[in-house]
């Protein structure tokens, strides 16, 4: 599969963050635990010109929790900060305020010698689309600030949010990258949600995921749906097995597959199949 989606909206995100850029005490970038590599924007590295920077694993309760106490080593090993996060229920966004203020300490205490205690510390989130920048935002906040929508390219503008009287945060919209060099980056961030379903073959879609869970999460599937994997099955026969175990059978005793794959994506990007990582540490 060929997976590109690009919205002219996102060229302009580019602009206003390095723009913006200047303006920030540190950046915090969330990503994806399922897909910490590929939800990673490699535009960042030199968007952030050397601004401090935290990194938010969100979504950590739908993740393989062995995969991401790795990522969360590698990423401290990098120099980066990390914090575990469930933002859809506010599971590891209250460490938030402290973890900035710990990351800044040195910064904070300058502040502090030249009589600028109460300085406002800016921090700027950056992620891509449907990571649930908007739903931490909100989280840390403690109400309802940013618009927050399970689907990608909800937020279009920058918003300012106060967190309390010295912390503000600068959500952005969630940008990609005009070209996936790595064709799996495209297949992870499709799995996800982060591209939208109608710019792609959601039944080809689903039989890559599929493959992929039974190779590393068989025993998943097999509770899940109550189906037999078999050695060599392809996913389009995984899909078919799925789907006649739901029910999903057309006059003529065909499979409606179609609707297999709807239903496998969406239990997926629901943590309703299990907790799935799907890339590793050693796949950088």
């Amino acid at each position: 599969m060929n997976i590109q989606w690009y919205p002219g909206h996102m060229t302009k995100t580019r602009r206003m963050i390095a723009d913006q850029m200047k303006h920030m005490d540190a950046v915090c970038e969330i990503l994806d635990a399922r897909i910490p590599l590929s939800s990673r924007n490699p535009d960042v590295e030199e968007l952030t010109a050397g601004k401090p920077r935290l990194i938010v694993l969100n979504r950590a309760d739908q993740a393989d929790p062995a995969a991401t106490k790795l990522w969360r080593n590698c990423f401290t090993a990098q120099g980066y900060a990390v914090l575990e996060a469930n933002a859809r229920e506010g599971r590891g966004t209250e460490k938030f305020a402290a973890a900035v203020r710990e990351l800044l300490r040195e910064k904070l205490a300058a502040y502090a010698e030249k009589g600028q205690a109460g300085r406002v510390v800016r921090v700027m989130i950056l992620g891509i689309p449907n990571v649930g920048k908007s739903t931490f935002i909100n989280r840390v906040a403690g109400r309802k600030t940013a618009k927050a929508e399970d689907r990608p390219g909800v937020t279009r503008s920058k918003q300012w949010v106060v967190v309390d009287r010295g912390l503000e945060l600068l959500d952005t919209p969630g940008i990609l990258w005009p070209k996936f060099e790595d064709q799996r980056v495209g297949l992870h961030l499709a799995y996800t949600g982060a591209v939208k379903d109608e710019v792609m073959d959601v039944e080809e879609l689903a039989c890559h995921l599929i493959a992929y869970l039974a190779e590393h999460y068989g025993e998943a599937l097999v509770q899940r749906y109550k189906m037999e994997i078999e050695p060599g099955d392809t996913g389009y026969e995984l899909l078919q097995k799925a789907g006649r175990k739901r029910g999903f059978v057309l006059r003529g005793g065909e499979i409606d597959t179609e609707r297999m794959a709807k239903i496998l994506l969406d239990e997926f990007r629901g943590g309703k199949l299990g907790r799935f990582t799907l890339e590793w540490p050693e796949d950088i």
